[in-house]
């Protein structure tokens, strides 16, 4: 089953972010662009590497409006520890949630349940806190930040520009479709 315009639910979750813990809702979502980015564990290999990506281009994704969300069934104070110990983490400024009771995992599908971790999942969420883009990966493949800004740039491109449709590897600037009668078989 498709989560592709699924609500996200209800959530209270608590956050390590600029050097503070922080509640997080749902209504924090709510009229504006978000990327969830579920991860198995603090403390593991792959995972600073894509949090540390992640952490590279966070500018980029402020600049079009959309907030990352780092999840991973850890606490926020080991979210805390870890930002202290490790190079990668340190370049961190996007809130990392808490979710040890796995209510936020289950919600999104990515919770592995006998092992009390989350998948890799990276979700974009539009500003009526519905989900436009999804991947779920197994533990051991790691994602790339630039992928996920490109498909928040599409889908924030597409929610503007209804009548106009963004091909494979499309990026801001690149040519764009109209989909009608015309197109059949011309591509």
């Amino acid at each position: 089953m498709s989560l592709i315009g699924k609500k996200i639910g209800d959530f209270k979750a608590q956050a390590y972010v600029d050097g503070d813990f922080k509640e997080i809702t749902q209504e924090d979502l709510m009229g504006k662009w978000s990327a969830f980015v579920f991860y198995p564990a603090d403390f593991t290999f792959v995972c600073p590497t894509e949090l540390g990506d992640l952490a590279d281009i966070y500018p980029e994704f402020q600049k079009i409006g959309c907030e990352i969300y780092s999840v991973s069934t850890d606490t926020h104070f080991t979210h805390k520890a870890w930002h202290d110990t490790s190079d990668s983490i340190k370049k961190i400024k996007y809130p990392m949630l808490a979710d040890p009771t796995h209510k936020i995992s289950t919600d999104f599908g990515v919770l592995i349940p006998e092992e009390g971790l989350a998948l890799r999942g990276s979700f974009v969420i539009n500003p009526e806190g519905k989900i436009v883009a999804y991947e779920v990966h197994d533990l051991g493949i790691g994602r790339a930040a630039e992928e996920l800004l490109r498909k928040v740039q599409a889908a924030q491109f597409v929610a503007e520009n209804g009548d106009r449709v963004c091909p494979a590897n499309w990026k801001p600037g690149g040519e764009t479709l109209k989909p009608g009668l015309d197109l059949i078989g011309k591509i």
